[in-house]
């Protein structure tokens, strides 16, 4: 008879034992998978088929409605992140009605979702009236800041003689807030000083609230941590990488606007002047590639009076904060403008933003509504306004009118 050998009981046993294995194996990633999808939203949308394929390149890019809807699933309510940042409103005791009508309707529209908290700021004490109907309507506990007289009084060293000439003149050139002090106090506070307050300062991003503002639409994200996760957001699309021009390829400082309008010529005769000066004297702090085709016509011989409405501003105060930007609001402030002329917020952290920040690191919310008497930005998709149950008419948006920089930014933005 012929022999067959013998086969050890291990070796019968060896491949059973592997499907075995793997099948426990292929068992607890299955499991992790499945969980992590329903706990995690993050999980869920990184390796959706629609991420896959966009990652990959394949198909259509999103629909604007998709792209809201990718959004709100990036960045639900219900996630356990957020950004380290605050809702910030500057505004006077006598403001309590503007800012309580504003709050409602951030609160209806995103914060009662996402519990964000709110910081009001002043120069002088707030009221009792005021904290009450304030509190009675924010979400969690608000705090309430007193401005350092240093940060917003107008300071020893300005001619007030030539100051107060020059505010009654602005008076009769019909100039808004010509003739005001106090509203120049504003904006030099507002350029070079809130992010420096003491209650500010534990906190990373800022969104500008003022009273008597409006939100027409749903607001379903969280628009700090897109800020915040820039290259993420932007994953699927092609997109170039720049060198910061200090040596750091991974900074993000990102600023966020949704109208960008004309600056009143009779505001700031030398500013754009002083602008030259300053970046001729720095030029290692120009961002590559900047916004200066949104700035200038021609080049940076002139400056066109863009800028944006920093009524609506949410922001990373690293920027402010950051070398570049703090060099160039001292060499503003070191000429006196604020005073001596009247020279906006809007324009000078425009022109900061534009210039030291990448143009890939600004942001244009076409998806958040926004008025402020008498500019109103709705959003321009159909679909979008009706997913974020809008209440705004695009025709009166100022997106495209005739004084509206918006062409000029996305030219701007085509350009780089």
């Amino acid at each position: 008879m012929p022999s067959f050998p013998v086969l050890s009981r291990r070796r019968v046993c060896a491949p059973s034992r592997t499907v075995v294995w793997l099948a426990v194996i292929t068992t607890v990633i299955v499991s992790l998978h499945s969980i992590l999808l329903y706990t995690h939203p993050d999980y869920a949308d990184l390796t959706s088929v629609s991420r896959i394929k966009g990652k990959l390149g394949w198909g259509p890019p999103p629909t604007p409605e998709q792209h809201i809807h990718n959004l709100a699933v990036k960045y639900p309510s219900n996630s356990t992140q957020r950004a380290n940042a605050v809702l910030l409103m500057l505004a006077r005791n006598s403001d309590a009605d503007g800012a309580v009508s504003s709050i409602k309707e951030l609160e209806a529209r995103f914060n009662n979702r996402y519990q964000y908290p709110w910081l009001f700021l002043n120069e002088v004490p707030f009221s009792d009236e005021f904290k009450q109907k304030v509190s009675a309507v924010v979400s969690g506990t608000p705090k309430f800041g007193l401005i350092p007289p240093e940060h917003w009084n107008q300071p020893d060293w300005i001619d007030e003689e030539l100051a107060s000439a020059n505010r009654a003149q602005a008076d009769r050139d019909n100039v808004p807030y010509g003739g005001s002090l106090p509203y120049r106090n504003m904006c030099r506070f507002n350029s070079g000083f809130f992010y420096r307050h003491p209650l500010v300062l534990p906190y990373k991003w800022y969104w500008r609230v003022e009273p008597d503002v409006h939100f027409p639409c749903n607001i379903n994200y969280d628009p700090f941590r897109l800020m915040e996760d820039t290259k993420k957001v932007y994953g699927t699309m092609s997109r170039k990488i720049f060198v910061h021009p200090v040596g750091v390829d991974e900074l993000w400082y990102d600023v966020g606007f949704t109208i960008t309008p004309l600056e009143w010529p009779k505001t700031i005769p030398t500013l754009w002047s002083t602008v030259k000066e300053f970046v001729e004297k720095n030029p290692q702090y120009l961002a590559h590639p900047n916004s200066m085709n949104y700035l200038s016509d021609d080049g940076g011989e002139t400056y066109n009076r863009c800028h944006f409405w920093s009524n609506f501003e949410i922001a990373n105060m690293e920027f402010w904060r950051g070398e570049a930007y703090t060099k160039f609001f001292d060499y503003l402030e070191s000429k006196g403008g604020f005073y001596y002329e009247r020279w906006g917020d809007a324009p000078v952290h425009s022109i900061g933003a534009g210039l030291f920040a990448r143009a890939d690191q600004i942001h244009f919310f076409d998806d958040i509504g926004y008025l402020h008497y008498p500019l109103q930005h709705c959003p321009r998709d159909e679909s979008v306004r009706s997913a974020l149950e809008c209440v705004c008419d695009p025709n009166g948006s100022y997106d495209y009118q005739q004084d509206s920089c918006l062409r000029q930014w996305e030219d701007n933005l085509a350009a780089v």
